[in-house]
């Protein structure tokens, strides 16, 4: 009877024992938790206050007639319904839109690939060449730049002075409605630097060895750039694909800078209007719907390019597509 006693309170022990370190591993794991949160807390309150929040409230502001005058009255689907039925600049809006980013995305990712293409060639001073042009674009969204770009392509600008050498008539081609749009497409495109650099890195991970195999074998420089570079690089491909398609749909300061949407509502980028409609016409709730119409906008094409991206997106660590 005292063993079987003794037995039972050892087991007894032993079990306070394993359920105290159980308490205590979930306290340290708690103090952990607690630590880590208080590191990230910064931009917690940052995300839910200056992200979230005003998404929710724009959601809610988006059912409203609202002026930021008078409180926001409910009217239910009436705004959505307009923009579909009645607004003609919305839909025009939405046309420049979409011409601009179907062809001011594949030119640009594809000049940013020749250029690094070249980079990567090694050139002297290739890393020199690499930081200036990168230059346009952290400073091609900016004021000044739209101004001079203005400039330029005005009446008495730049580019019809080079033309004038040539003895070739010259426009003012940001008044001009059938090239104002190649104006600001030319400005966009010239802002490269950010995906070369990104396909220069993505160039210099593709080995060597490849080349070197393709060569023996007889393939020339054009079948070794379809064969093995694009390729090898479709992921580099797929991800500048996506940021400048996203950033394509939200250009604003080109338009409101140079053309202020003209002419003749040629250069209407959708941010554009939406800005007319909130802080010109003061129509907060109608642009809070246009701007959830961007967004699902945005996010269908997002999703449309990731979904195709499982048919020409090339991941060696997984076996290919």
């Amino acid at each position: 009877m005292n063993t079987q006693t003794t037995i039972e309170k050892i087991g007894f022990e032993k079990k306070e024992k394993s359920v105290q370190l159980t308490r205590n591993a979930r306290r340290r794991e708690l103090l952990r938790n607690l630590v880590a949160y208080s590191f990230i807390s910064p931009w917690l309150i940052g995300f839910l206050g200056f992200v979230i929040g005003p998404m929710l409230a724009s959601l809610y502001l988006s059912f409203t007639d609202y002026d930021m005058l008078s409180s926001p009255r409910w009217v239910g689907l009436d705004n959505y319904i307009y923009m579909f039925t009645s607004d003609d600049r919305f839909r025009t809006a939405l046309k420049v839109t979409l011409i601009f980013v179907f062809i001011s995305t594949p030119l640009k990712l594809a000049f940013a690939l020749f250029i690094a293409m070249l980079m990567n060639m090694g050139y002297r001073g290739s890393g020199v060449y690499s930081t200036i042009y990168y230059v346009p674009s952290i400073i091609g969204g900016s004021v000044a730049v739209a101004v001079i770009w203005k400039q330029i392509f005005g009446r008495e600008g730049a580019f019809n002075e080079f033309l004038g050498f040539f003895n070739v008539e010259g426009h003012n081609w940001i008044a001009h409605p059938d090239y104002a749009l190649w104006v600001l497409i030319l400005l966009v495109v010239w802002q490269f630097g950010s995906p070369m650099l990104i396909f220069l890195a993505g160039l210099r991970q593709i080995p060597n060895e490849l080349y070197e195999a393709a060569a023996v074998d007889g393939a020339n420089a054009v079948q070794r750039f379809f064969r093995i570079t694009i390729p090898m690089l479709t992921p580099v491909i797929f991800f500048n694909l996506v940021m400048q398609m996203i950033g394509g749909f939200m250009t604003f300061t080109q338009s409101f800078l140079i053309t202020g949407g003209g002419p003749l509502d040629r250069t209407l980028f959708y941010a554009l209007y939406l800005y007319e409609k909130a802080f010109s016409h003061f129509q907060m709730g109608y642009a809070s719907a246009l701007a959830w119409v961007l967004l699902f906008i945005v996010a269908l094409f997002t999703a449309l390019i990731f979904k195709s991206s499982k048919a020409w997106v090339y991941y060696e660590s997984e076996g290919g597509r």
